[in-house]
């Protein structure tokens, strides 16, 4: 584990817990923007691959340049150029790590939703931080995973620090999202397919043919498959039989309401 306290972290590549990720995380973003970034990303990508030497990991080039090049397109989701929070927390060891914990324990991405439904009750797109606690809580307990009180606050602070990141006291769906494991994840899915509120309202009411304000499941499952041929993406049926299946959690007795699938599919509302 890392040395006495009053050293900066190391990346010991072991497990970490939610309190030594963030150290780290402090360490190196040093001017507290929310990124690691220019001569910050430099440095943490020098002290990564110390670390990855000391454990016998072998690189298939020399380069710093180009490992890095290769690292940061693994790496930086939103190719910004820079590691936030969360694609930090895609990098190092977190096993223990609250991220992975939700990884592996949450059942499904419907699970999630149904969870999500619970507190974002004006249809937002957003659960307020002070209740992130209870989010975070009721996950655990669908996924059946023991978790003690002192557990759930380190997790709780931690995933706030990640994702409320300028400070409004708002999660983000998409951005709570990452808790789930990649295969789960169809907001990720529909991430490069975002649709303006113009195209939406278009798409939406050609699906509600009666003009109710809502459409079923049978019309959802077509409008999602016509949303992938039109975004040319491959979908399996399988696939397409979960994602409908989360975002049908958000629906009220079957209805899916404008409001709720708006949310999944526009794109993030300006902050």
């Amino acid at each position: 584990m890392a040395g006495p306290q009053q050293q900066p972290p190391y990346l010991h590549l072991a497990e970490l817990t939610a309190s030594q990720f963030l150290e780290i995380w402090k360490h190196f973003d040093a001017d507290g923007n929310g990124y690691i970034e220019g001569k910050e990303l430099e440095n943490f990508f020098q002290e990564l691959e110390k670390a990855r030497k000391g454990s016998g990991m072998v690189s298939k080039s020399d380069n710093l340049g180009e490992k890095m090049k290769e690292f940061m397109q693994k790496y930086d989701k939103n190719s910004d150029g820079k590691i936030e929070m969360a694609e930090l927390a895609q990098i190092l060891p977190t096993e223990e790590n609250f991220l992975l914990c939700f990884r592996q324990h949450v059942g499904s991405s419907a699970e999630f939703m149904e969870a999500w439904r619970k507190y974002d009750t004006d249809r937002s797109g957003y659960i307020e931080a002070n209740e992130l606690k209870g989010f975070l809580s009721d996950l655990l307990k669908k996924a059946n995973r023991p978790y003690d009180e002192p557990k759930l606050q380190e997790y709780t602070q931690t995933i706030l620090r990640m994702f409320d990141l300028n400070g409004d006291g708002k999660l983000g769906l998409s951005e709570m999202s990452r808790l789930l494991p990649v295969q789960e994840n169809f907001l990720l899915k529909f991430q490069g397919m975002k649709l303006t509120s113009e195209e939406f309202n278009a798409i939406f009411t050609f699906y509600d043919k009666d003009g109710s304000g809502y459409i079923d499941e049978n019309e959802l499952d077509a409008l999602l498959k016509d949303l992938y041929e039109k975004n040319k993406k491959e979908m399996n049926i399988q696939q397409l039989t979960n994602y409908r299946k989360s975002v049908m959690s958000l629906a009220e007795a079957g209805k899916l309401y404008r409001k709720d699938l708006e949310i999944v599919l526009c794109s993030e509302p300006l902050m």
